[in-house]
């Protein structure tokens, strides 16, 4: 998982938050008309979320900006990415893999999912990836453990949720890596990811932000 702490308080509350402001206008309904007060208080939070979301955002992309040997000593680290226009990020709608290959809809999915404290699904998916593009027989065993140790093994520190039946077989597979060591943990992995994590993203506070014709603020995406 990526080393740094959080920017704004604990995870959970963080996530409580989100929950709040994505239903607490439903809470509501049938009761008290909610005064004044309690409106402002629900814009603040709001507002509060989506600070936190670019922050997120910021965090995730100065690391993947890190990991660019190529790009990163020549241009400044927060402009390699760009926020997108609405209509761009409405594309994210129509298909997962939409999502995926947008370097920021990607930094946003992961944040999102670093919110719901399933990350590791994210992260896996993307050394698998990887794990794929190697070349070297020597670095392809050698990633191929790394993965095992970091999401496959029991009690693995970023363990995914894949069955029994197929934790063996990576297992069996990895004493001879080949580069389809991982590929039915990706596929379950990648179908979890869009079958349940992308639609709860798409109605997240951010994202219907980011598909407003109004940016969330004037302030620089990244200074």
């Amino acid at each position: 998982r990526a080393a740094g702490a959080e920017p704004h308080g604990s995870l959970a509350m963080q996530s409580a938050l989100f929950l709040a402001v994505q239903h607490g206008g439903r809470m509501e309904r049938g009761g008290r008309r909610r005064s004044d007060a309690e409106e402002a208080e629900k814009g603040r939070m709001k507002r509060t979320i989506i600070k936190d979301w670019k922050t997120r955002l910021s965090y995730f992309l100065q690391n993947s900006s890190n990991s660019n040997k190529r790009k990163s000593k020549k241009a400044g680290k927060h402009r390699n990415y760009f926020r997108p226009s609405p209509e761009e990020a409405q594309l994210w709608s129509e298909a997962f893999d939409e999502l995926l290959a947008n370097k920021y809809g990607l930094a946003a999915f992961r944040a999102f999912l670093k919110s719901e404290f399933c990350e590791e699904n994210i992260e896996f998916w993307l050394a698998c990836e990887d794990f794929k593009k190697t070349k070297s027989p020597q670095k392809l065993t050698s990633k191929a453990k790394k993965i095992y140790n970091d999401f496959i093994e029991k009690e693995a520190p970023k363990e995914i949720n894949i069955d029994f039946q197929t934790k063996n077989m990576i297992a069996q597979n990895i004493q001879e890596a080949t580069h389809t060591c991982f590929s039915a943990a990706q596929k379950r992995v990648y179908s979890l990811m869009e079958n349940n994590s992308y639609p709860r993203f798409l109605e997240s506070e951010f994202y219907q932000e980011l598909c407003k014709k109004t940016p969330i603020t004037r302030e620089a995406q990244g200074t």
